[in-house]
C-alpha cells in the first residue's frame, strides 16, 4: 500500500462518522420544508440539551420574579431604606434560602436578581425566558388555559385557598344567613348571587370568578389596595365582597384592614371557596431547577425552618419596614414608580 493510499484510507475512516449524519440531514431536508419539521429533524440528529442550573451558575445570578402588588405577609409593599429599595415577606425569605442553596451548589456566590412587576405579567416574563422562577403566594394547579406550560414546585405553604371579606353590616348579615340556610350540596359560589364581587386581576380568585361566578357582578381590580380604595370612595358599583387568597385576607383584616371582616361558616370554621397550596412557579421544561427547589423546600421542612418561617411572618407582631431594612431583597429602583400605581377596578368582561 502506498503512502498516498494509506493517507486516503485513514482520512476516509476519520471523516465517515461525521459524514453519515450530514448525509442523513441532506436527505431529510427536502422532506421537512414547508412542514414545520426542520427543527425537529435537527433535534433528532443533534439533540439540544440545556441545563438551567449550569446557566444560573455561569451568570452567578438567579432571575426571580415577584409581584409589585402586596400580598401580605408573603410580599409586603416595597420600601426605601438606607441601603436602597427593598422588599420583604415570607416569599423573600424563601428566595434567599434558594439563592443560598444555589451558592453552595455552584461553588460561587449566586445572588437573586429581583424583578418586581405586576402579578399578571409574571407568567408572561417567565414564558419569555426572562425569569428562572417566581413567587407571590401563587396557588399551584389553578385550572386555566393561561396557566398551561408552567410547572410548580413542592408546596411551601398549605391552606392557601380562596376566602372572602366584607365590610358593610347588611352584606355580612345576608351572607351569614345564606351560609346557615345553604344545604351541603349548594355550590359555594351561589352564596354570592346578586352581589358585586371584587377580585385581583389574573389571580386564582379572578380565574375562579371567570369559571364559577355567573349570578353576581364581578369587578376586576389591578390590586387589593385598589379594591379597598374603590370601596372606601363609594364608587359605583359598590363592592359587596372581596374574594382572594385566604391567608392574605385573614392577615389584612387582623392588621391593616380591621374595618373588614373575614367571612366564616361559624366561629371556628373559615368560609372557603377553594383549597390550594402555594408553590414556586417555573417553566415546564425546567426539570433540573424544579428538582433543586423541591430539595430546598424539603430540607426547610425537615429542619423545621419552614414552620419557623410561617410562624415568623404570619403569627408574630412586627414592623415590616424594619425587617425590610434588615433582611429585605434589593430590586431595580426603576420599578418603584409602578409600585405606587395601585390601579383601579373595572367590570369584568362578559363570559
Amino acid at each position: 500500500m502506498t503512502d498516498t493510499h494509506a493517507h486516503r484510507t485513514a482520512a476516509s475512516r476519520y471523516l465517515r462518522p461525521s459524514i453519515v449524519p450530514m448525509i442523513a440531514w441532506l436527505f431529510l431536508l427536502p422532506l421537512t420544508q414547508g412542514c414545520g419539521l426542520i427543527f425537529d429533524a435537527v433535534h433528532q440528529v443533534y439533540p439540544v440539551t440545556i441545563n438551567e442550573m449550569d446557566k444560573i451558575c455561569r451568570r452567578q445570578q438567579v432571575q426571580v420574579g415577584m409581584a409589585v402588588e402586596p400580598f401580605r405577609p408573603f410580599v409586603f409593599p416595597a420600601v426605601w431604606t438606607d441601603e436602597g429599595a427593598r422588599v420583604t415577606g415570607l416569599d423573600t425569605e424563601l428566595v434567599r434560602a434558594v439563592s443560598d442553596a444555589l451558592t453552595i451548589h455552584c461553588g460561587t456566590p449566586v445572588v437573586p436578581a429581583l424583578h418586581l412587576v405586576r402579578f399578571r405579567d409574571l407568567f408572561l416574563l417567565l414564558n419569555e425566558g426572562q425569569l428562572d422562577f417566581f413567587v407571590s403566594a401563587v396557588a399551584a394547579g389553578t385550572p386555566s388555559p393561561g396557566r398551561s406550560g408552567f410547572a410548580y414546585s413542592t408546596p411551601y405553604f398549605s391552606q392557601g385557598g380562596i376566602g372572602a371579606i366584607a365590610t358593610r353590616p347588611e352584606v355580612i348579615d345576608l351572607l351569614q344567613t345564606r351560609v346557615r340556610t345553604a344545604g351541603r350540596s349548594t355550590p359555594r359560589e351561589q352564596l354570592l348571587s346578586g352581589l358585586t364581587v371584587a377580585v385581583q386581576d389574573s389571580t386564582a380568585a379572578h380565574l375562579y370568578a371567570e369559571a364559577k361566578i355567573h349570578a353576581a357582578g364581578v369587578l376586576v381590580c389591578d390590586s387589593l389596595p385598589a379594591a379597598f380604595e374603590h370601596a372606601a370612595a363609594g364608587l359605583s358599583p359598590p363592592i359587596d365582597v372581596i374574594i382572594g387568597a385566604h391567608p392574605v385576607l385573614n392577615f389584612m383584616v387582623h392588621t391593616t384592614r380591621r374595618d373588614w371582616q373575614l367571612l366564616a361558616k361559624d366561629e371556628h370554621t373559615p368560609l372557603w371557596f377553594t383549597l390550594a397550596d402555594y408553590a414556586v412557579v417555573m417553566a415546564e421544561e425546567s426539570y433540573t431547577l424544579r428538582w433543586f427547589i423541591n430539595d430546598v423546600i424539603f430540607h426547610l421542612h425537615e429542619s423545621g425552618r419552614l414552620e419557623q418561617m410561617r410562624h415568623r411572618w404570619i403569627d408574630e407582631t412586627y414592623a415590616y419596614p424594619r425587617r425590610a431594612s434588615a433582611e429585605g431583597l434589593p430590586f431595580d429602583v426603576q420599578k418603584m414608580p409602578a409600585h405606587y400605581a395601585q390601579g383601579t377596578c373595572r367590570a369584568a368582561s362578559p363570559h
